[in-house]
This record gives C-alpha cells, sequence and structure tokens, in this order.
C-alpha cells in the first residue's frame, strides 16, 4: 500500500508541483490548505480566497483530496505578537523563520499526522538528509532559490519525516512542469516579503497596530537634516523613504542612509555617503539552534548568512557559557540587524540559526 504524504499548498506554483511530483513517485497525496491571516488587503480583496480556489483547482486536476485548516489564531499568538513586540523594541524581525517552526511544522504536522500523513512535504527550495535516526538540513541544487534561512529553527522532530520535492530542481524547470501539466498556478506570480503585509504599504500596515512617534533625525555630527515618522519603520542601511533628497549637498556626497536608532530618545541617525558606520566585525547571536545538534567543539570556523539570499561569509563562531554565540567576521559585514538571523553553514548543510543582538563596530 503506498505510503501517505500530506503537503502545505499555499496556491503557488512551487507546492502545486510538489504534490505533482510526489504523486508521480507513487504517494498516496493529500493536499493541505493553511489559513493563517484573514484580513484583506487595501483594494478589500481577500488574497486567501484566490489562493485557495487556485488550490481546488490544482487538487482536482490532480485528483487528490484536499483540506483546509485555519491557524490564524496560533498564527496571532506564536507569529504576528512577536513581529509587533520586536518592532516596538526598535528591531527588524523575521516572521518567516518563526511562521515556519511555529505553524507551518507545528500545527501543520499535528494536523497531517491526523491525516493519517506518513510523510509532510513542501515547496521549500532545499534538501533533507535522513540518515541513522539524524536529520540534516542542506541547500538545494537551486542555490538562488535556497531556502534553508528560513528553516534555521526546525527541531529534529519537525524534520524527521519531511520531503522536498523540489530539492534538485531548479525554478524555471518547476515553472516549465507546471505549464506542460496545466496547472492553474503555473503562471502566478511568486509572493514577496511578509506573509501577512503582501503587496499592501508597510508604514500604513504597522502604524494601525503600534502608535508612530515622529522624532529627529540626526547626522553623525549630530545635527539636525529631518524629521523620522516614527523608528520602528526605518531599518539599518535603509535609503528609500528618508525623504532628505531637498538637503543641499546631497548630490555630491552620494544617498542618506541609515547608520543607528536611538530607541531611548527617539533618534534616528543616518550617514551621507560614507557607508563605513554601517559595517561591524562581529556579532552577539542568542536562541541559537543547532541542527541536528551542537558541535563538540566550543571554537570553530565556517561560514553564515546574516540575511536572505547574502553569499556565503566566512567566519569564527565561538560558544559562549549561556549558550549564546559570538560570530567574528573575516570581512567587516554590512548592516547586520538586530532582530534578523544569523545561519551557520558547513558547506551545503545548514548548522542551524539564531537572532541577532547585537553587532560589534
Amino acid at each position: 500500500m503506498a505510503e501517505t504524504v500530506v503537503v502545505g499548498l499555499s496556491g503557488g506554483v512551487d507546492s502545486s508541483v510538489a504534490a505533482l511530483l510526489l504523486k508521480e513517485q507513487g504517494f498516496n497525496v493529500i493536499g493541505l490548505y493553511m489559513l493563517n491571516w484573514e484580513e484583506s488587503d487595501d483594494s478589500g480583496r481577500c488574497t486567501a480566497e484566490e489562493d485557495f480556489a487556485d488550490v481546488r483547482r490544482v487538487c482536482s486536476l490532480l485528483n487528490i483530496p484536499y483540506y483546509t485548516v485555519n491557524f490564524s489564531k496560533e498564527y496571532l499568538d506564536r507569529v504576528f505578537s512577536y513581529f509587533l513586540a520586536e518592532y516596538k523594541a526598535g528591531r527588524t524581525p523575521n516572521p518567516d523563520v518563526l511562521c515556519n517552526r511555529e505553524i507551518k511544522f507545528g500545527p501543520f504536522l499535528e494536523e497531517a499526522e491526523k491525516l493519517g500523513a506518513d510523510y509532510i512535504a513542501t515547496g521549500h527550495y532545499c534538501k533533507i538528509s535522513h540518515e541513522n535516526g539524524i536529520h540534516r538540513l542542506l541547500k538545494a541544487a537551486d542555490q538562488n532559490k535556497d531556502q534553508t534561512y528560513f528553516l534555521n529553527q526546525l527541531s529534529q522532530r519537525q524534520l524527521k519525516n519531511v520531503l522536498f520535492p523540489l530539492q534538485d530542481i531548479q525554478k524555471p524547470e518547476v515553472r516549465k512542469i507546471a505549464l506542460e501539466n496545466g496547472l492553474a498556478t503555473a503562471k502566478k506570480k511568486d509572493s514577496t516579503g511578509i506573509c501577512f503585509i503582501g503587496e499592501r504599504n508597510f508604514r500604513k500596515f504597522l502604524s494601525s497596530y503600534l502608535p508612530a512617534q515622529k522624532g529627529k533625525i540626526l547626522d553623525l555630527t549630530g545635527k539636525q537634516v529631518g524629521e523620522h515618522m516614527g523608528l520602528m519603520y526605518y531599518t539599518l542601511g535603509q535609503r528609500r523613504g528618508l525623504d532628505l533628497g531637498g538637503i543641499k549637498g546631497e548630490t555630491e556626497q552620494g544617498r542618506w542612509f541609515v547608520v543607528k536608532k536611538d530607541l531611548e530618545n527617539n533618534v534616528l541617525y543616518v550617514s551621507h555617503g560614507d557607508e563605513s558606520p554601517l559595517y561591524s566585525k562581529s556579532c552577539e547571536v542568542s536562541g541559537f539552534n543547532w541542527i541536528p545538534f551542537p558541535p563538540n567543539e566550543r571554537e570553530f570556523s565556517c561560514t553564515a548568512k546574516f540575511r536572505y539570499r547574502q553569499p556565503d561569509q566566512q567566519v569564527r563562531v565561538k560558544i559562549k557559557e549561556d549558550g549564546n554565540l559570538h560570530i567574528s567576521f573575516e570581512e567587516p559585514q554590512r548592516a547586520v540587524t538586530e532582530g534578523q538571523y544569523a545561519v551557520l553553514y558547513r558547506g551545503e548543510e545548514c548548522l542551524g540559526g539564531g537572532v541577532i543582538e547585537s553587532a560589534e563596530y
């Protein structure tokens, strides 16, 4: 009898092709659509309805059963509340990492098991190795789309019975497979940015949850050069949306960009042309999740990413007594941002990740 795999269907092309490939491999495939956010966008459209309509079309074509499950309360409690708290604290969180740990490989896994799943599968671009009861996360064949960065918080239990059908396939090939098989999602554009904000104006969205407090924008000499709309709207290295273009000397010296946020005094610091204040030599990282387990050595060299799609950077890692990490950079790193994740790699293997608490300059 065929083994059962429950596929997380989002209404996008990647998960649709994942379901198709698993069916072709002889699995008993069940589709499961997660509703994590209930709200219309600025134009009044509920994008979840459109996505679920695409899920229905794909499952109908593939002749597989499908279910929907509402995790919006769990999402609110476990992901969105953290997202707001981090922005309130002046940091820049990555809710997609948390969503994977707390929802897609959490309640989703439990729901899949209720449906009799031997395995769960998603349309993520990454590889997995299951050997002798140890589950390792590896980079996808399509390095440009590799999503191990977003899965850095997964546990051994969460990775135990996971399949990633797209692990050896390049993105253009995924689109081609979808077109050749007449999948409704074949030409659907990829979703970008934070899932619950979608195409909406970020400032407008955030201000409806957190009251913004205007304040001074100072350059590094302490001279006021403008007014900010609220510190939470700005991130390290940001160039757009500062509204400082009319200041004399702008064109000769280059553009303004954010170099620091002073939460206590509600001041945004910017630099003009000179990017050196953005470069740091090391960072402190907390809450590190080791995949599959911590190394024996307390100090070692490897590579790291401090944001998604960044090329691997050579680093030296020191595991401190409290379990937190001190990561020294071989080359100074630009805009290492508090609240984002530092993810470590050894070759193709993802060793895990943790939250950047501070950078040292």
